[in-house]
């Protein structure tokens, strides 16, 4: 339930906070004084698009924030611990709306969209009212309302999981068949498969396969180099190499090195350097045999090469990712060995899980009947009883086309009414008087009493074009709402606002010519006097005051 709502800057209000209690809350005032103020802020608490003309004269931006208690709202504590946003037992919603037209949000401080904000809202607050969202209208939550005050979850679980059951058996079978002919399939993986079995596809394999291959192909260019870098380290017939000059340098130094001690550290060099000649000779040696010219391995070698860059072009991958298709290829393959048979169970099983979901669907549908025959009937005796002689409202089950089980069961709901008895029923949707749509939903949600599990509704001007009897009436009816959910209503009859728990007056004036106005909470004296002005006038008389301690006593006793 709302406990706090903080207003700064918005509208006519510069800074206001109040906070609530359960049961009925009742919002008087003046004409023009801005009774529905409250009503705006939780409208845009809720996720109404930012509207810059709210922001006060001259102030940068607007803020809003309510601060609710989830003891009674679990679905909304679920919400919260889904979307990671949960903080304790309480809930706070801000939102900043901007004078250049932009806004943003906060979930218990932390920044979400306003998607995120809306579909919390409506867990937590339902505003009724003349120009203000109400969900009532939508068929999807005139289903969810039907079924919460049926109590259909028993039902709607074994509908929502024979449905489930049939769309997971459908979509492995559109697996299956989305891949053609089975048999077909398997000839191409099997044909594919031994293309790419042909020659060791591993990246190690593939890396040798590529440096042999350029080994080959440089064979002679390899031979000739190694040969003449080994002739000028050894030497030939007409010239000494540089293996015999080390050793002829180090004979010179060798007469002369007791008489410089340096010469020592010198020779050392030379003799590593020896060292270093004859290993890479020998390296040269075995590069040279291993560079034999063989024209036929490089053939064979290049077919192979030439193989892979086929292969890895065919199926779009690099030559050494081959390998990891041969293995989705022989995965598929395996999964496909008995596909037909496969097929088989499917429809089978398919047809089973149809059978159960049909079978729990018509139960669904009984009980949805018995409800909807019990809540129309019940509505329609409201709506008499709030002013709308002879109204009706009928709740059709409009059988959904096709046969794939939907996991809300074989219909979608309609409400349909009417405020007099020569007219035909029409969706609630399409009902034009603000007034009587505001009854009409008071009316469904007192007849629903534990249906909704929203633990926060807002009335506007639901005693639009009513009389006073009427209005104690919708009084009432508010009043014995409050008794299961924290109910907020914005009036200017008296006889509706006596029958609320607390009372907030809303007036306005004029500072410095800026217009401002202000919520004030009325005591029992402030109550008295405030009724008496709805009943009277801007005079206010004995007999006024008079009567409105009537219709508190009257209210109270109820």
């Amino acid at each position: 339930m709302l406990q706090r709502l903080t207003i700064r800057d918005f509208a006519v209000i510069t800074a206001t906070e109040l906070e609530f209690r359960g049961g009925m809350t009742v919002i008087s005032g003046e004409t023009g004084a801005g009774k529905s103020l409250l009503v705006d802020a939780l409208g845009f608490l809720s996720g109404e698009r930012a509207d810059a003309a709210m922001v006060r004269h001259g102030s940068e931006r607007a803020e809003l924030q309510a601060e609710f208690a989830l003891a009674d709202a679990l679905a909304a504590q679920a919400w919260l611990r889904e979307q990671e946003l949960d903080d304790g037992g309480a809930c706070l919603l801000r939102r900043v709306l901007r004078a250049d037209g932009g806004s943003r949000a906060w979930i218990n401080g932390r920044a979400v969209t306003l998607a995120q904000l809306t579909e919390l809202a409506g867990l937590l607050v339902e505003i009724h009212g003349q120009h203000a969202y109400q969900s009532l209208l939508s068929k999807p939550a005139q289903l969810v309302l039907l079924d919460n005050v049926g109590k259909h979850d028993g039902l709607l679980a074994n509908v929502a999981a024979s449905a489930q059951r049939w769309r997971a058996l459908q979509r492995e079978r559109e697996l299956l068949t989305a891949r053609g002919d089975v048999a077909d399939r398997v000839a191409l993986l099997q044909h594919q498969l031994q293309e790419l079995e042909r020659d060791p596809l591993e990246a190690d394999a593939v890396t040798e396969l590529a440096t042999r291959h350029r080994r080959l192909a440089n064979s002679a260019e390899l031979i000739e180099a190694t040969g003449h870098a080994s002739t000028q380290v050894l030497g030939d017939d007409a010239s000494a190499g540089a293996l015999a000059l080390v050793h002829a340098a180090r004979a010179a130094l060798a007469r002369v090195i007791d008489a410089e001690p340096r010469l020592a550290e010198v020779d050392a060099m030379f003799d590593a350097a020896a060292i270093q000649l004859d290993e890479a000779t020998a390296l040269l040696d075995r590069i040279r045999d291993d560079s034999q010219l063989d024209p036929s391995a490089f053939e064979q070698l290049d077919r192979q090469l030439a193989r892979l860059h086929d292969l890895a072009r065919k199926h779009r991958v690099a030559p050494d990712a081959l390998a990891a298709v041969r293995e989705r290829i022989r995965e598929e393959l395996a999964g496909l060995e008995h596909a037909d048979s496969r097929l088989d169970e499917l429809d089978g099983a398919m047809a089973q899980a149809a059978g159960e979901w049909q079978q729990a669907a018509t139960s669904l549908t009984a009980a949805r009947r018995a409800t909807a025959s019990h809540l129309g009937t019940e509505v329609s005796r409201l709506m008499g009883e709030l002013g709308m002689s002879g109204g009706l409202l009928e709740i059709a089950l409009e059988v959904q086309p096709g046969s794939t089980p939907d996991p809300h069961g074989a219909e979608r709901v309609e409400f349909l009414v009417t405020a007099n008895p020569d007219q035909p029923p029409r969706p609630l949707r399409k009902v034009a008087s603000g007034g009587e749509l505001s009854r009409i939903a008071l009316a469904i949600e007192v007849a629903a009493l534990d249906g909704d599990s929203v633990p926060t509704m807002v009335f506007d001007e639901v005693d639009s074009g009513i009389s006073g009897p009427v209005a104690a009436v919708v009084g009432r009816l508010l009043r014995q709402l409050g008794k299961r959910c924290q109910v907020m209503c914005v009036t200017h009859l008296p006889q509706v606002a006596a029958h609320g728990h607390q009372h907030y007056r809303v007036s306005k004036s004029a500072d410095s010519g800026i217009t401002q106005s202000a919520l004030d909470t009325l005591d029992a004296q402030g109550r008295t006097e405030e009724l008496a002005r709805l009943l009277g006038g801007a005079t206010v008389s004995k007999e006024a005051r008079s009567a409105a301690r009537k219709l508190l006593e009257d209210a109270n006793a109820e």
